[in-house]
């Protein structure tokens, strides 16, 4: 068995994250957890996004507790760096095994395009997205690869997952190459 990779994927809203994070998990399959901040920040404690709000530790210690247990993880949310970013330098230094770092880098125009098309276009506003919105919101350090907004979802998640170490981690796993565009069995 290989190590378990960490992923971290960042960005402003409708930037693609969980669209991102669900690609990789299709490609994968069963072994790769996807520790999302809006369900254990919104849906699980039901916090707003604070300084030192109790779902940054907890997004921390899910992550490390699966790979603890040998699952791949990917931990994807806005996770603004003022907020999270002590938090995710600690995360993917302390982890012994591969990671990797992305940043969806999308311009307020287009994530208000996309954002339209989603569940929650009547609840959460225009006005909403401008007062979260933070340009290239990157990491210290340069430790997050940039994904432009010319990336499409099926490209970015082709590259994550090969660039990650994703893709040759199911390979040792599936005990040979990959089946043809990359998608794994349930």
């Amino acid at each position: 068995m290989t190590e378990p990779v960490l992923v971290t994927v960042r960005g402003n809203s409708a930037s693609g994250k969980s669209t991102l994070a669900a690609g990789l998990r299709e490609r994968y399959g069963r072994g790769l957890a996807l520790v999302a901040q809006d369900v254990l920040r919104r849906e699980v404690l039901r916090e707003r996004d604070v300084p030192g709000g109790a779902n940054i530790e907890l997004l921390a210690l899910t992550a490390r507790h699966a790979l603890a247990h040998g699952f791949h993880v990917v931990v994807e949310g806005i996770m603004a760096s003022a907020r999270y970013g002590a938090m995710l330098t600690e995360l993917l230094a302390g982890h012994g095994g591969p990671t990797a770092s992305y940043y969806m880098d999308v311009p307020f125009d287009e994530t208000l395009r996309r954002h339209a098309g989603k569940a929650i276009a009547d609840v959460v506003t225009e006005a909403d997205l401008r007062s979260w919105y933070l340009p290239r919101d990157l990491l210290p350090g340069g430790v997050e690869t940039v994904l432009p907004a010319t990336c499409g979802a099926a490209e970015a998640a082709d590259l994550v997952f090969r660039d990650s170490g994703l893709a040759a981690a199911r390979e040792v796993a599936r005990g040979g190459p990959s089946r043809e565009g990359g998608r794994a069995s349930p």
